[in-house]
């Protein structure tokens, strides 16, 4: 058969490569080296083989900088009409979880993007993590997006069944109309990590069942090299050539097109509405933890059922939009982008300045990459660097719009709304150098506090949790395959006795978190989680009201209730002034019992300011004695102060008591799972000033702290563009 003629099967290889939004330099690099360079080497050079790409904007605008000599070989190949260039949202948001406007606009940036880098014409987007809704297709359609690709695992849960995937089909929604590509999840498994023969054995097989047919292998480019183990396995053991060859061999009846050539010259199979859906592993992972294990448990008992195949198309996990509710963390940087996102909405519409607007936009669409919102193999919820990146460019992107808006160089506000759509309000308290944001639903906690100079979060936390995963930690299980093995079939321990630090937290770890213990609670009880909650203060709804001056603005928040079984009301003031880098924070305890003694316990959390070097540290005193590194745990006697210093950041937080008491700090790890293994991640640093509560005559007892924040830097990127103008912050 001549390449003229129809072949048995259209084979469409898809790559997808995507680094996120803040991740290290050196990752970038790595995966440069490792997969997208030697990937192109070893393809240029096989004149009749067709590819689709997608890069991810993240990631091209790495390479423009650091290697555009890399880019230009694309575009070269462009001209060619050897890889098409696909296109996508820029910032690889999870298309989902942003509005329809931003939708559009990140896609078409894009598009508009690689028009003007590559020459390249752009018709079809990567759809980020698979996650689809149908409403999605007017809005790619808006956007000129004519086609995407998804799993299909996805037209499965529609009822279609293996003989339909061979093709590609049309949806529609409100008039509108995409294609559809169905990717094969059984490419999936045997690229690269099988022989390529039996890639080459289930195209003829499909093929010679409908000739013409096509086969869509889509997933990540770094599944070539990048992956554990596979450089070797891909490059050094010469499987992708082999792979190249084998196609090759076969292209009388096998040929490779691009994603938008096979459009244009092969019909649709048909229509079709999927429903709500993700590739299926993600859907598994958004499961609750309990119910993954159940979901676990039915695939092991059932897969050798000789109804397998087909139960296996009933048998659905979860909802991607369930991660903010499986992870809060996830929910309060999604609400906090939405915040941002309506504040452009809110400039556009004013007709604030271009520039200014375009900046600003472009922070909040790099916030918006999906990575640390969610958590499976890949997802990055438990990632520092990828939560501090989200809120980093959202502080900016506020940054430079409330100083556009602004005149005065000092200023305070606050407001009360809903923000993190948990039907209860919270309280937003603002000036030129701090935001805090409380919860008075939520046991009056303090959930995120900003400092705009060094554009960080100190409460992008993350609670410990159990994940399904950590059995396999408990079990010891270190399962390795001869050769390359999918992520998915490998467990890898990066550290020994990870067991040793496997612990679940019973709430979020945030700040103003009042405790009640026992007045015999030591650290190490804590530390345990032996010391048992004695009050109902840490999670309780306290009624808040603000007080506004127009220089100072207090929050004011009171809980009647428990602690020990003794009935008392707490009033906890937090005060913030115009010109200020110092929250002021004050407890007043009424109703004690003469008789009474309380161990009362203040829980504060610090985020981004990790151990291991020695400009990160504790001190106290007004000599600042150093008291170790970050990590270490400290155990302080009627201190009067506590100081935490990050000299990566510039950040110094001081904790100052008019009452003296105990101090003690401690650093929060998780053992996470991502593609390389298990790991031991520093999460924050926790301080908790302590004291035994003994009421005055009247009942009464009070205590009064200030925690002071100095930012001795501007964020790098922050100051770039503001320049030295002293306006973001102190």
């Amino acid at each position: 058969m001549s390449e003229s003629s129809q072949p048995l099967l259209h084979l469409n290889l898809v790559l997808h490569n995507h680094q996120p939004t803040g991740n290290f330099d050196n990752v970038f690099e790595q995966a440069f080296q490792d997969s997208y360079l030697p990937f192109l080497d070893v393809f240029e050079p096989y004149s009749s083989l067709r590819i689709s790409l997608h890069t991810s904007g993240c990631l091209m605008e790495w390479l423009d900088q650091h290697h555009p000599e890399y880019l230009d070989r694309l575009a070269g190949l462009v001209r060619e009409g050897r890889i098409e260039i696909v296109g996508g949202a820029f910032y690889e948001p999870i298309l989902t979880m942003i509005p329809s406007r931003d939708r559009v606009g990140q896609i078409s940036r894009f598009s508009e993007w690689l028009q003007n880098r590559l020459g390249a014409p752009i018709s079809g987007m990567w759809m980020p993590e698979r996650v689809w809704e149908t409403s999605l297709t007017s809005d790619l359609a808006a956007a000129d997006i004519r086609y995407t690709v998804l799993d299909d695992f996805h037209f499965r849960c529609a009822g279609l069944v293996e003989e339909q995937l061979d093709g590609y089909y049309l949806t529609e929604d409100q008039g509108r109309t995409l294609a559809i590509f169905p990717g094969s999840e059984k490419l999936r498994y045997l690229i690269p990590f099988r022989d390529p023969q039996e890639t080459i054995d289930y195209c003829r097989m499909v093929g010679e069942r409908r000739p013409g047919s096509i086969l869509v292998f889509g997933d990540d480019g770094e599944k070539f090299g990048t992956w554990p183990e596979t450089r070797k396995h891909v490059y050094e053991d010469g499987w992708l050539k082999r792979f190249f060859d084998a196609i090759d061999a076969n292209r009388d009846w096998l040929r490779t097109s691009t994603l938008s050539e096979t459009r244009s010259t092969i019909p649709p199979l048909g229509k079709i509405w999927l429903p709500d859906a993700s590739y299926r592993e993600m859907t598994e992972w958004a499961l609750p933890v309990e119910r993954q294990k159940v979901y676990a448990g039915l695939t092991h008992e059932l897969e050798h059922d000789h109804r397998w195949n087909e139960l296996k198309t009933f048998l659905r996990g979860g909802y991607w939009r369930n991660f903010k509710a499986k992870y809060p963390e996830s929910n309060e940087m999604y609400a906090r982008m939405m915040y941002v996102s309506s504040l452009v909405q809110q400039a556009d519409q004013e007709n604030g300045p271009a520039e200014v607007l375009d900046q600003a936009r472009t922070w909040l669409y790099r916030a918006q990459c999906n990575c640390g919102y969610w958590h499976g193999a890949f997802g990055g919820v438990y990632l520092p660097h990828l939560r501090n990146a989200v809120y980093q460019n959202l502080i900016m992107a506020e940054n430079i719009l409330e100083q556009q808006r602004r005149k005065p160089d000092a200023w305070i506000e606050a407001s009360a709304d809903d923000y993190d759509f948990d039907g209860s309000h919270e309280v937003r308290l603002a000036n030129e150098s701090l935001v805090a944001w409380l919860a008075p639903a939520n046991g009056g906690q303090m959930y995120e506090l900003d400092l705009r100079r060094a554009a960080h979060n100190l409460l992008a936390t993350m609670q410990r949790r159990t994940e399904v995963y950590h059995q396999k930690i408990l079990d010891h299980e270190n399962h390795s395959a001869d050769g390359a093995a999918s992520i998915h079939d490998r467990v890898v321990l990066k550290q020994n006795d990870l067991d040793k630090y496997l612990a679940s937290d019973t709430r979020l770890r945030k700040s103003l978190v009042d405790h009640f213990w026992d007045e015999t609670v030591i650290l190490d009880d804590v530390l345990s989680g032996r010391a048992v909650e004695q009050g109902d203060f840490a999670d309780g709804h306290w009624d808040a009201t603000i007080r506004r001056n127009p220089d100072r603005i207090q929050v004011m928040m009171v809980r009647d209730g428990t602690a020990s079984g003794v009935p008392l009301k707490i009033t906890k003031g937090v005060t913030l002034n115009s010109g200020s880098d110092q929250l002021e924070i004050a407890w007043l305890l009424e109703g004690l019992p003469p008789e009474s003694r309380l161990k009362f316990a203040v829980e504060f959390n610090f985020a981004g300011m990790p151990s291991g070097q020695d400009d990160r540290y504790f001190s106290t005193g007004s000599e600042h004695q150093r008291l170790g590194q970050l990590g270490e745990t400290v155990d302080l006697d009627l201190a009067s102060s506590l100081e935490l210093h990050d000299g990566w950041l510039g950040i110094h937080c001081n904790l100052a008591s008019d009452r003296p008491g105990g101090f003690w700090a401690f650093p929060i790890h998780s053992v996470s799972g991502s593609e390389a293994g298990f790991e031991l991640v520093h999460q924050s640093v926790v301080v908790m000033p302590h004291w035994i509560v003994v009421p005055d005559e009247d009942g009464r007892w009070v205590v009064r702290m200030t925690l002071d924040l100095k930012c001795d830097r501007v964020s790098p990127e922050l100051e770039s563009w503001m320049g030295q103008s002293g306006k973001v912050g102190r």
